[in-house]
């Protein structure tokens, strides 16, 4: 019998999605992220790049890696971490660092903890600034040998997350003087990109890929060496400013983007920082575009426009901030699509998925230029200027949009429902795009309750809710333009759809909604979350609506830290998975919001109180993308997902919508009224403060207290004469 290899059977090649992000190892230093505009950093705990394994570190600008190593050696050994903090607005990074205990022949030359080193960091408008400052605590003269070794691989977004490429463009560098290096690439694109390194004051040594300092420090003595990063697109541009320059700079243009925002502060000092930590991150991953305040969708793999994470992100801080909304409604509308391209997954009037300006995607390698394949950003557009509209009461911007609503609603109802069954569904056109096209897009997010995967065209059940809320809302906004008969023609549409959606997605057996229908229109008769987005469209019945509510309370799906994509009994649950049995932040305040709509605000205070207990665990109080769906331990926190973004927009946004639908805080401009509906506050919240609510011109202050399952409302400040009131019936 001839030998058989015993690792035959080990080698098996697991199906994955094209642009699955691989986990490959851990980390040996925990990982920080620094963002301004289209530039975003990812440093370990000492501020080096690319000097221990694992993680996507570097300095990215528009979806390139502009620098991949940088890593400071003091005396010739890595410097012993004292502490790296992360600025409370996440705008600068500082870590302290220290001398290790040096010897020679065995002898002990050098006591540790001598020299103190601190590294300041921060971004601005594409360029990275650091300053090293070091000082000498030693009673005896301390030779300082410096060096900072650093290079660039000018990798695409898409090569850090793991996709090979054949053929690449051609690197080169420079060195400019005394003080400067010029990194070089060429790309394939035939765009030209530059990594200029500026060091102050001028090394004693300098190469293509090393600077060297040596110089001694008296006892007491401190000295400074500033090194700047500037990330060019092949043009000449100017010089980057002083390092004290450029942070003032940066300090006065996030003051200046806070303004108008509404601010929040409550009895819980935990939740204040959760509360905190949500805003920086919301203002940082936040980015200036010509049509206004975008915010992107997270670090390190999505720091671009996506329109789904964008409108989702608006929803969220619509009630604290309306600007956001705005710039995300004028944005996509600016991109959206006008013609058929098969490539793009675009059809007319549809809405963009994701945009990138890297070297691949210019190149159509991978296709995400400007990409369409998502089949719930185009009726979530028009949900979002509805919602806008009613928040606001700005008919400007709502008549400025209003072609382009009309045109996501003749995609919705023309190549969106392409067999003509009344439900929008997805079928991808380019076969380098996305399998599944619903914020579920894990190639096996979708799948029948025997675990096989389901055959498009799929219609998931979401986003026929999104359809309904969006004809609903657009019904409204019609009127609002004096449309009278469109308002009456869509309204009848959403209740002709709601009646469909009942017949064919609820499936009494399983006691919830089906998470889609395949392309045989055979139902999915899997329990999962998507169920509770159901309820955030309002498409639901009351009495349908309230057992989806039990069932995602039920511990199939509540771990205690939030509710699961999937339930434990469903065949393809996974709680280490991406879509099979995690939780995910935003998705939890979507059905918390859809629990509100159904007066169900009891299950809102345990959801609430699970993410933010959740929260309380995490890193700098920050939300991730999302964590394990494990059951929740005694003493014990969450565990996490090994590739979250963090920060990611909606799980910021988070918090914002889970407190508005606790207090059930809604607006009506046209009344000049601000309601709170059955307010209620968690148990780990007595007391809330809501500052600068804005109303049109108007702006009020309003203090909330807990009585038990009861809230109290008194009115700080009303300049405008806001008629506030609260109703609990």
């Amino acid at each position: 019998m001839p030998r058989q290899d015993s690792t035959a059977t080990l080698v098996e090649e697991v199906p994955e999605a094209p642009f699955y992000i691989p986990g490959t190892g851990s980390s040996t230093r925990p990982r920080c992220t620094l963002k301004h505009g289209d530039c975003f950093a990812v440093l370990d705990s000492h501020a080096d790049i690319g000097a221990t394994p694992g993680g996507p570190d570097g300095i990215f600008f528009c979806d390139t890696r502009y620098l991949s190593h940088l890593e400071m050696l003091l005396n010739g050994k890595q410097p012993l971490l004292l502490g790296s903090n992360v600025r409370d607005d996440n705008s600068i990074l500082t870590v302290d660092l220290t001398n290790p205990d040096i010897y020679i022949d065995q002898k002990l030359v050098l006591s540790k903890d001598m020299l103190h080193v601190v590294r300041t960091l921060f971004l601005w408008r594409g360029t990275a600034y650091q300053r090293l400052r070091m000082q000498n605590h030693d009673d005896r003269p301390f030779d300082v040998r410096l060096s900072l070794a650093f290079a660039s691989d000018f990798a695409d977004l898409f090569e850090v997350r793991g996709l090979r490429r054949e053929r690449r463009g051609t690197a080169t560098a420079e060195i400019c003087g005394e003080t400067g290096v010029a990194l070089n690439y060429s790309g394939r694109d035939s765009n030209r990109r530059r990594t200029m390194l500026l060091f102050d004051p001028a090394p004693e040594r300098l190469s293509s890929s090393v600077a060297s300092y040596a110089f001694e420090l008296q006892p007491n003595e401190y000295r400074s060496i500033y090194v700047t990063v500037k990330c060019d697109r092949g043009v000449e541009e100017s010089r980057p400013l002083p390092f004290r320059k450029g942070l003032r700079a940066a300090f006065r243009e996030n003051k200046t983007a806070s303004r108008g925002m509404a601010t929040i502060t409550s009895s819980n000092h935990i939740f204040n920082e959760v509360l905190c930590r949500s805003m920086a991150d919301l203002a940082m991953l936040t980015t200036g575009t010509p049509q206004g305040p975008y915010p992107y969708a997270g670090i390190p793999w999505y720091s671009t426009t996506f329109g789904r994470d964008g409108i989702i992100t608006a929803l969220q801080m619509l009630w604290c901030d309306s600007r956001i909304a705005k710039g995300v409604l004028r944005r996509l509308a600016a991109y959206q699509a006008r013609e058929f391209d098969p490539l793009a997954d675009a059809e007319p009037g549809k809405i963009l998925h994701e945009m990138r300006g890297g070297e691949m995607a210019a190149l159509r390698e991978v296709p995400f230029g400007l990409y369409y394949g998502s089949v719930d950003a185009t009726p979530l557009f028009v949900m979002l200027a509805g919602l806008y509209a009613e928040r606001t009461g700005d008919i400007e911007t709502l008549r400025e949009l209003w072609p382009n609503i009309e045109a996501a609603l003749g995609w919705i109802d023309g190549p969106g429902d392409s067999d003509r069954d009344g439900f929008v569904e997805y079928h991808r056109a380019n076969e380098k795009g996305l399998v599944n096209q619903g914020w579920k897009d894990s190639y096996d997010a979708i799948f029948h309750a025997d675990g096989s995967l389901a055959q498009g065209p799929i219609a998931l059940c979401e986003v026929q809710g999104y359809v309904y809320a969006a004809k609903r809302l657009a019904a409204r906004g019609a009127r609002r333009l004096g449309k009278h008969a469109l308002g009456d023609a869509l309204d009848a549409q959403a209740a002709k759809l709601a009646e469909r959606f009942e017949a064919a997605f609820w499936c009494e057996d399983i006691g919830t909604y089906a998470l889609a229908l395949d392309g045989q229109k055979r139902p999915c008769r899997v329990r999962t979350s998507n169920a509770g987005q159901v309820l955030f469209s309002g498409i639901a019945a009351p009495e349908r609506a309230e057992k989806v509510m039990r069932d995602l309370m039920r511990p199939s799906f509540f771990s205690g830290w939030g509710i699961r994509t999937v339930a434990r009994e469903e065949r393809r649950y996974n709680p280490m998975s991406y879509h099979n049995g995690s939780v995910w932040p935003h998705d939890n305040s979507l059905i918390a919001a859809g629990f509100a709509r159904y007066g169900h605000k009891s299950a809102i205070d345990r959801v609430f109180k699970g993410l933010f207990e959740a929260a309380s665990y995490m890193d700098l109080r920050r939300l991730p993308e999302l964590y394990c769906g494990f059951q929740r331990g005694r003493e014990r926190g969450p565990t996490l997902y090994p590739v979250a973004c963090s920060p990611q927009a909606w799980a910021a946004g988070t918090p914002f919508l889970l407190l508005q639908s606790s207090l059930g805080l809604e607006f009506d401009p046209d009344r000049n009224e601000i309601l709170l509906r059955k307010p209620r506050l968690p148990p780990f919240l007595e007391e809330v403060t809501l500052y600068n609510l804005r109303l049109g011109q108007s702006v009020v202050d309003l203090m909330l207290h807990r009585h038990g399952n009861n809230v109290s409302l008194q009115v700080l400040r009303n300049e405008g004469q806001i008629m506030v009131a609260a109703v609990y019936s």
